[in-house]
């Protein structure tokens, strides 16, 4: 009887164990893209001090008249990428993101952890195309 129960505990233990993992650390979708204008980046936390975004997204909603704006709120990871968002603020731009089923506290308050720039050009679309950040 002990035997049986030690291996329901166990399995179960397990199981919790790959649920957590999968739940936290393996990537619900990862080739996500989303455009707009970048509003913010911060870096914010009392305990735990995360990278955190806003971005702006226009367009059209259904069921509604005009356009309206969506905001996309994000974390993210790599300090050098926060420091280039930081410089491209007020500006349109591809953002490449990873959604997860849950957030942890020290990864970012979102599920959506943004891990690369895909372009990024001026608002008023004069000037140069901007270089996409790799992680390089």
């Amino acid at each position: 009887m002990k035997k049986i129960l030690f291996l329901i505990v166990t399995v179960l233990i397990a199981g919790l164990l790959v649920f957590g993992y999968i739940w936290y650390y393996v990537p619900f979708s990862d080739s996500g893209v989303k455009a707009g204008i970048l509003n913010n980046v911060k870096h914010k936390g009392i305990i735990f001090k995360t990278y955190e975004g806003e971005l702006i997204q226009s367009g059209f909603r259904p069921g509604t008249q005009g356009l309206q704006s969506n905001e996309f709120q994000f974390s993210v990871e790599d300090k050098d990428l926060y420091q280039q968002l930081m410089s491209l603020s007020g500006q349109n731009v591809k953002l490449h993101y990873k959604e997860y089923y849950g957030a942890l506290p020290w990864r970012g308050y979102t599920k959506y952890i943004v891990d690369s720039i895909v372009a990024a050009t001026p608002v008023d679309n004069q000037g140069q195309e901007i270089p996409p950040y790799t992680g390089e």
